[in-house]
């Protein structure tokens, strides 16, 4: 069997300005990957550069790009300047994504329909591009929420805005029969990034250490591996959502 590489791949990062998506931005370009590194906001453009700085001192290339993921036409747009910097696609990998944790009879119509924007909307569309335009043989991977298998209160609106998502792949990796293209979601449990902290308490954070089998949250470093696994050698996984989270959830 020939061996699955990411040697000048064209791979697509939502939200790789910092966190995960910039690590797997530096990572991928260790192997070779061309690197699409997107960025939400104006507020975010320095990380962008800096992570395509890094892409490109590892031996990659890389082109940066502003975009508001829950508008259509900028997630086409995305997709469009891969193609024109690097004349096809072939990876998507989406990290983008928001949390607020409260009872849900505090939830306001405002930050539902904001959560559902950027969790389901945003992912949805994404993988809709990425169908459309990823080389036979692509790969889409989503990031969601190890929280989909957890008994919580809290977090309906943000557990709940990412559920959506794991129908969206089962869905895809079904129609896309037939190109060798693998559709899956990975389901980190609680990160240690600062996109974690602010919701949480001391005693919150404490807990969610507790329910890991080393007493830690999840490390960005433990993910990326599992995210180049799934875009080479992890081909033949397709529909899943893979829970990756020290057995801090389980199903």
């Amino acid at each position: 069997m020939p061996g699955h590489t990411l040697k000048d791949k064209v791979v697509v990062i939502g939200g790789a300005s910092r966190n995960l998506g910039g690590l797997i931005a530096r990572e991928v370009a260790k192997d070779g990957a061309r690197v699409v590194v997107h960025y939400n906001s104006p507020t975010s453009k320095e990380g962008a550069e800096q992570t395509a700085g890094a892409v490109k001192a590892a031996g990659g290339e890389a082109v940066v790009h502003e975009a508001d993921l829950t508008k259509v036409a900028e997630v086409e747009g995305l997709f469009e300047v891969a193609v024109a910097a690097f004349g096809r696609v072939d990876c998507m990998v989406n990290t983008a994504g928001m949390v607020i944790k409260k009872p849900m009879t505090e939830v306001t119509e405002e930050e539902y329909d904001r959560m559902f924007a950027v969790n389901s909307k945003a992912a949805y569309f994404m993988m809709q591009e990425a169908a459309r335009r990823v080389e036979d043989g692509g790969k889409i991977i989503t990031v969601v929420t190890s929280l989909l298998a957890a008994y919580t209160g809290l977090y309906s609106v943000y557990a709940g805005s990412k559920a959506p998502v794991e129908h969206f792949t089962r869905a895809l990796s079904k129609e896309l029969y037939g190109r060798g293209v693998s559709v899956n979601s990975i389901a980190p449990g609680p990160m240690d990034t600062p996109f974690f902290y602010p919701a949480e308490t001391e005693d919150s954070i404490a807990y969610h250490k507790s329910s890991a089998m080393n007493g830690d949250l999840t490390k960005i470093e433990d993910i990326v591996p599992l995210v180049k696994f799934l875009l080479t050698d992890g081909w033949w996984i397709n529909g899943q959502t893979l829970f990756a989270n020290g057995g801090y959830t389980t199903r």
